[in-house]
């Protein structure tokens, strides 16, 4: 399993953190949830106490309040004899999750239909072909790939316009985008994705709520698949 001491491998130079005015304890915080989120620190990944200190230049406790904060936020998890691993959601939990996400964007998508403006329909497939670009870039820019999803995701509800949808989400955010990131990990879905959400977008356009929301379905059912066999492969490497 990777350490910190590996992460230059995925494009991260370093994890070190500045002095401004946000207490040390909050900024650290910041930098590891962005590391998982953006999938820099991975499902299943080690969290050793000494790297962090080393890499983040912290102290141990400073470390180790950091580590229960993000253990409350449902991001690491504390493993017996392994000590702080990046969560890995069980099969049960993920799939909880995806029932969550394809009820709420089902009805963002319709709701996006009746109450989108022109431009935020324009930003919606501006999303997808950017998703697109970065995708056709290269497999392995899991990052580039997340925020051009991110961005989609955003579009998609603001112009839905129910504030409680952007609510219910929050409280499950960290986790969905860790099942985004899984999903989009595995070879080829990151295409497969683009083409998807662009039917999605063709049948916002034509006025057809009822067939977005099918499409929509169908694209997390997709997702679904991909993202528990990432989630199934992470579990056994952290099991080896």
């Amino acid at each position: 399993m990777a350490g910190l001491a590996d992460l230059s491998t995925t494009g991260v130079e370093s994890l070190r953190v500045g002095r401004v005015a946000a207490p040390l304890r909050e900024q650290v915080v910041d930098v590891l949830r962005e590391a998982i989120l953006d999938f820099r620190l991975r499902p299943g990944q080690r969290l050793i106490e000494r790297e962090l200190i080393e890499q983040i230049g912290v102290s141990r406790t400073t470390i180790r309040e950091v580590l229960r904060q993000l253990a409350a936020e449902g991001l690491v998890t504390t493993i017996p004899q392994k000590g702080a691993i990046v969560v890995v959601p069980s099969p049960e939990e993920a799939a909880e999750l995806y029932d969550v996400r394809l009820v709420l964007e089902a009805a963002a998508v319709t709701r996006f239909v009746r109450n989108a403006t022109p431009e935020q329909l324009r930003a919606l497939r501006a999303a997808v072909d950017e998703m697109e670009r970065v995708a056709g870039e290269g497999s392995d820019d899991v990052r580039g790939v997340l925020r051009a999803n991110d961005e989609f995701y955003e579009v998609l509800l603001q112009g839905a316009g129910n504030r409680a949808f952007h609510a219910l989400l929050a409280g499950v955010q960290a986790r969905v985008r860790v099942l985004r990131a899984s999903s989009l990990s595995q070879p080829g879905r990151p295409a497969a994705a683009v083409g998807e959400l662009r039917v999605v977008v063709d049948a916002i356009e034509a006025g057809d709520g009822e067939r977005a929301a099918q499409l929509t379905a169908e694209h997390l059912e997709h997702a679904e698949r991909a993202g528990l066999q990432a989630i199934t492969a992470a579990g056994r490497a952290g099991d080896a």
